[in-house]
């Protein structure tokens, strides 16, 4: 088979973070564009980057790509393009996508036209009037930009951010994928204590845990490719005695807390299920209580916004309290807060060290970075 290219779409602000992972992982023709990487593959890359991305949303494998301004480029495009290599004649290929800047942007009608053009071209080589679409799943996705037409295949099914540890969650939950970049962000690699005081269902230090361990995060679910008739399955045997060879078994300090019980329970519970309940603790604990008398450490958290789960003043007084406690820490702390609250540097008590902008679903939110070492015993 010819040589592939994948395309990883990204939450905002993620893009280079997940191409650093692809190119950790020896891909090659790595390069970011906004809300999305591409890179060059084969086909055992597939089941290798599903398995161990950390912050890409999906792995989506590229068709085609062209110019379109009107429905008869958009359909001809799509018809010349060679459909057969990867659906085969039972597979199902619903469509689904968007369109921006585009003349073409009625996504209903671009998508029956691109519906009607691969059908057109499987019907034709398969000798098929009526395609019967009764065997794996092949979901197509489109993207018109500016009138430029990319056609993929999703590989990976349920969005990579699904892990297959989290069954239950609590109010807010933080998406696995942004919980991942916050703490590579952080240059959290296993050796310092961890520490998440308002963590909820145990999101980050979940992920935190998963990077100590260097265990690839898709372990412990299945991908839509894997049911692909041209894709062999060893290959994904092969990807998956990859990444378990690549694991650490160390000793780590990972610690959540917060004050609800229940999502302490929720948070063991998922800490099982991610197979990391070895090297992650949880207690139930006050954030604007927080200590630690190590001289040094990572604190990576997502405390309430206020938009959400409580009064706008409520969430200030949090965060100064919570600025007090994380004020009083040892010289050598990192402190990373996501917050999209407009006024958390006043409250929590200085200015940050660096800000990085970051989305949590549709909400535009900062993460900020406190380096007590570079503020002279400042947090």
């Amino acid at each position: 088979m010819r040589e592939l290219e994948l395309l990883m779409p990204t939450l905002f602000g993620l893009e280079g973070l997940c191409a650093d992972e692809l190119r950790r992982l020896g891909m090659e023709g790595v390069r970011a564009e906004n809300g999305r990487v591409r890179c060059k593959a084969s086909p055992g890359d597939i089941p290798r980057v599903n398995l161990n991305l950390r912050t890409g949303e999906r792995v989506l494998l590229v068709v085609g790509e062209y110019e379109a301004r009107d429905f008869d480029a958009l359909f001809e495009g799509a018809r010349a393009l060679p459909w057969e290599d990867f659906i085969p004649r039972d597979g199902a290929f619903p469509i689904k996508g968007h369109s921006l800047s585009s003349q073409l942007h009625a996504v209903p009608a671009c998508q029956a036209v691109l519906k009607k053009a691969v059908a057109a071209r499987l019907g034709e080589k398969y000798g098929l009037a009526q395609l019967p679409e009764n065997g794996a799943l092949y979901q197509l996705q489109f993207s018109i930009m500016k009138d430029h037409v990319t056609l993929m295949v999703d590989t990976t099914g349920p969005g990579l951010h699904k892990r297959g540890y989290r069954a239950v969650g609590v109010a807010a939950p933080l998406r696995e994928t942004l919980a991942a970049a916050m703490v590579l962000l952080s240059r959290y690699r296993g050796r310092d204590p961890f520490c998440d005081p308002f963590c909820g269902s145990g999101t980050i230090p979940i992920e935190a845990a998963l990077i100590a361990k260097n265990r690839a995060p898709g372990l412990n679910r299945s991908f839509s490719a894997q049911r692909w008739q041209w894709l062999d399955s060893t290959l994904w045997l092969r990807a998956a005695d990859e990444a378990m060879d690549g694991e650490y078994h160390g000793s780590y300090d990972i610690w959540g807390g917060d004050i609800d019980p229940r999502a302490m329970d929720i948070a063991r519970s998922n800490a099982e299920k991610a197979e990391v309940e070895d090297v992650v603790r949880f207690d139930v604990a006050d954030a604007a209580r927080f200590r630690r008398d190590e001289p040094y450490g990572r604190i990576v958290t997502n405390p309430p916004y206020g938009e959400r789960l409580l009064e706008k003043k409520e969430a200030e007084g949090l965060y100064r309290a919570f600025g007090a406690a994380a004020g009083a820490l040892p010289p050598g702390w990192r402190v990373s807060v996501l917050s999209s609250h407009t006024e958390f540097e006043r409250t929590f008590g200085r200015p940050a060290d660096k800000k990085r902008k970051l989305y949590n679903g549709m909400l535009k939110c900062e993460l900020f970075q406190y380096d007590r070492r570079e503020r002279g015993g400042q947090a």
